[in-house]
């Protein structure tokens, strides 16, 4: 620590009283005035730091009269007959040295001016770190008021479709409305094959968003469809019987097309979208009489998409005239004509309740995602937990390409948020299938992954531990989430008995040595058995992620762990030393060790 800064001055034999009291203001840490008291509650500031400014105001005063040295001395005795005395050098003929009589009142003005001077600097510092401190306090009132304002819950909000024929823009505009980039956007028909959902507002009215699927017309045959929505038969599907390839491909159209009829069912407005630059088709047409012969109770609005140029959107959107409905020119990528299309929207829209009505929202709401390989059952274990067909089940490999979000109550009222993910496969078989759609779907996974507080690794029982599976768990350690696994397809496994389990966990803990914590839950998805236990299972690694251990236990267990063995020695020889710990945060814990 630098030594304090001292003033010494001699004056002869006598003290001015006054001068003695500003000067050890200055030149001792103890006592502290108010102006250097209240420094020391700053976190930034200290004494010391304070003391380092005080050469800059020193330095004004008469340098000619006395000088100012540095001692690690808190005091100095004088000698004589007891009295303290201020030392003033004579330094005007080259460091003579000698002692001057300098007039009391002279010094007392200066000492003053320089106390004035140096408080008033500090009172400059301590008012810009007050104004930090109160910018931080304001910063925090606003979370905690943004935390506690009380909104409306989704499913209340009233629901706004779109739909239309495949590859119009649908999803597109869906990250638009919703300003974000969660529905996969690539330039070929039928990427989007389940409902996805998206909070937006516009002004006052604020609604879900729900983007769909492309509804496909009863006049194509199996091969267009098959063309329309490239669908595979072959690619994940090698130990499925010909037949039953063929069945799922069918059964495909009607699926989709039975999730899109599910959105406008539910939704108050429904946006009718079109490809300006295709013009109109003989599909449109279908889908415009399909709207207006089942849902004419419904706000339609008719959207023209890819009309850019606002001059030749209005040439494109004449055509449309046909339908019956007035078309709207917009696009979806640059943003042009969403304005008035959110006009319309919420004109066609009841106003929002009072969100004084509502609970307040949650502050957390665990989210479990469910990953794993293609074809595992992740898409059933969803429907099954919901007691819904939320998601397309199908053996078609690639079935499930958005991550699809959920909300779930528990059977003992806890919330979750379930996350429906699409499969996973090695990263060398998606390079070489070329596929930008299964890129982005595997991203998606991945950043499901991420967002997610649990997460449910699915994996085939008669598949067992697999090298992706093995991949899938690190990518999941790394992130620092939890975990449970799930084998899903348990009635598959044949001649089983009471040993069956066991020898089978004792399998996936040598296999899966990095989630060894993980619980293991059995379960027939497509049949609803054992479902219920995933959600238990989920809510006990939260209630353990989310936990605080005091201080005392998690030092006791240190010092438990140091005399079963000690720390390694160093190249000198000195071994390391463990001081102190605690727990830092939780989800996930955080503990902090003080070492040497």
């Amino acid at each position: 620590m630098a030594a304090p800064l001292k003033l010494l001055c001699y004056r002869g034999t006598t003290t001015s009283p006054s001068l003695s009291k500003t000067l050890s203001l200055l030149s001792s840490p103890f006592p502290i005035p108010t102006y250097f008291s209240r420094s020391l509650r700053t976190p930034s500031l200290s004494l010391h730091t304070s003391l380092h400014t005080l050469p800059r105001f020193v330095s004004r005063l008469p340098a000619n009269k006395f000088k100012i040295s540095s001692t690690a001395d808190d005091q100095q005795q004088q000698e004589g007959d007891g009295e303290e005395e201020e030392e003033l050098v004579d330094e005007s003929d080259g460091g003579g040295g000698e002692l001057l009589t300098a007039d009391v009142d002279d010094l007392e003005e200066d000492a003053r001016y320089l106390v004035e001077e140096f408080s008033s600097s500090l009172s400059t510092q301590l008012r810009i770190e007050d104004d930090k401190d109160d910018q931080e306090k304001v910063g925090r009132r606003q979370r905690n008021q943004k935390s506690s304002v009380k909104t409306i819950p989704d499913h209340l909000l009233p629901r706004v479709a779109i739909v239309g024929r495949p590859n119009v823009g649908k999803s597109a505009l869906f990250n638009r409305l919703v300003s974000g980039n969660k529905a996969i956007v690539v330039d070929e028909p039928g990427v989007t094959r389940d409902r996805l959902y998206g909070r937006s507002f516009w002004g006052d009215h604020e609604f879900m968003v729900v983007d769909t699927g492309g509804v496909l017309t009863v006049s194509k045959s199996q091969a267009n469809v098959m063309e329309e929505l490239a669908i595979s038969t072959t690619i994940g599907m090698d130990g499925i019987p010909l037949a039953s390839r063929e069945a799922a491909v069918a059964r495909m159209p009607s699926m989709i097309e039975k999730q899109a009829t599910a959105a406008v069912e539910e939704s108050s407005v429904i946006i009718f979208l079109v490809d300006g630059q295709a013009g109109l088709t003989a599909a449109d047409e279908e889908i415009s009489d399909w709207l207006r012969k089942n849902f004419s109770d419904k706000y339609i609005i008719l959207a023209v998409n890819k009309c850019e140029s606002p001059r030749k959107g209005i040439m494109q959107a004449s055509e449309f005239w046909s339908l019956g409905f007035s078309p709207l020119p917009i696009s979806a990528i640059s943003g042009t004509g969403t304005g008035e299309l959110l006009d319309l929207v919420c004109s066609g829209l009841k106003k929002n309740e009072d969100p004084e009505d509502f609970a307040e929202q949650e502050e957390y709401v665990p989210a479990i995602a469910i990953v794993g390989r293609p074809n595992v059952g992740k898409s059933s274990i969803l429907n099954a937990l919901v007691r819904e067909d939320r998601t397309i089940v199908s053996p078609v490999s690639g079935t499930t390409r958005d991550a699809i979000d959920m909300e779930f109550t528990g059977p003992d009222g806890q919330k979750f948020k379930l996350i429906d993910t699409a499969g996973i496969r090695r990263r060398a078989v998606v390079a070489s299938s070329g596929s930008m759609t299964e890129a982005l779907s595997v991203n998606r996974a991945f950043r499901a992954i991420r967002r997610s507080d649990v997460v449910a690794l699915v994996i085939e029982a008669l598949a067992c531990i697999t090298e992706q599976d093995c991949k899938i768990a690190e990518r999941i350690e790394r992130e620092g989430k939890g975990c449970l696994i799930v084998v899903n397809k348990w009635d598959t496994v044949p001649n089983k008995n009471q040993q069956t389990a066991t020898y089978y966990e004792q399998d996936v803990r040598e296999k899966l040595r990095i989630l060894g914590w993980a619980p293991i839950v059995y379960s027939t998805a497509i049949a609803g058995q054992s479902v219920d236990k995933i959600i238990d299972a989920a809510s006990t690694v939260e209630k353990e992620r989310s936990r605080r251990l005091s201080t005392s236990v998690v030092n006791q267990v240190v010092q438990e762990a140091l005399a079963f063995k000690s720390p390694p020695r160093t190249r000198g020889g000195k071994r390391g030393r463990i001081y102190y710990c605690t727990q830092a945060a939780i989800r996930p814990p955080t503990f902090v060790f003080f070492v040497q």
